[in-house]
């Protein structure tokens, strides 16, 4: 396991560092709440320990632009402060654990072994097309939930962008080696999604492209 600890008190620093590394732990140290930030972006740490009060920008600043540019490297707070504030502000700002000083070794270890067993956080994937946004994994359009085969086409429309996509790549592509699957169905289900779209959007729609297949469209 490698961490980035941004902690100013070099004496607890070197002090904690000694302990984790003896446990296995690879540590990279600063002092210096704008080094935080650069090196927290970088990755190639299964976790950051982060104090609150850190010369040049606090632990807080450096959590909260880090989880806005996406980055999802488990995060512990570290404090000398005992407000409640301060600790569920650290957790709404996506902190995964907080640690109040003094704090023992033994439990920061512990706290970071477990999550480093966590499962990776997978990224919700959100399709988008000018004002629609199509999560795949509820299958649901602008909150408007999608049956299976409906969601299959919305998806490979959206990721068709502008372009045709041809009656009989849809019908084998969704419902493949299925018995009595006729060119009808597809007309039926675009016909559901029209309905659907029409609900959530006034922009986007379901384009025929006659004796071709079908496209999304958005009219200005």
């Amino acid at each position: 396991m490698r961490i980035l600890y941004v902690e100013d008190e070099k004496l607890l620093a070197d002090a904690v560092s000694h302990l984790l590394k003896k446990q296995g732990i690879s540590v990279d140290w600063t002092d210096d709440g704008e080094e935080g930030l650069r090196l927290a972006k970088k990755p190639v740490y299964d976790c950051i320990v982060l104090d609150i009060m850190l010369p040049k920008m606090s632990g807080l600043e450096i959590l909260e632009i880090v989880r806005k540019q996406g980055i999802k490297t488990p995060i512990i707070m570290l404090s000398a402060l005992s407000e409640i504030e301060d600790k569920i502000r650290g957790l709404e700002l996506g902190a995964d654990d907080y640690l109040a000083k003094p704090f023992k070794t033994t439990e920061l270890i512990a706290r970071l072994n477990a999550l480093n067993r966590r499962p990776p956080i997978r990224d919700r994937k959100i399709l988008k097309y000018a004002d629609l946004k199509f999560d795949i994994e509820d299958r649901t359009v602008n909150g408007v939930s999608l049956t299976e085969k409906e969601a299959e086409i919305l998806k490979m429309l959206i990721e068709a962008g502008d372009k045709t996509v041809q009656k009989d790549y849809i019908l084998g592509h969704v419902w493949g080696a299925e018995m009595l699957a006729e060119d009808n169905y597809v007309e039926v289900y675009i016909s559901y999604l029209r309905k659907k779209l029409a609900s959530v959007s006034k922009k986007v729609k379901i384009k025929t492209v006659r004796g071709l297949g079908y496209k999304l469209c958005e009219e200005k």
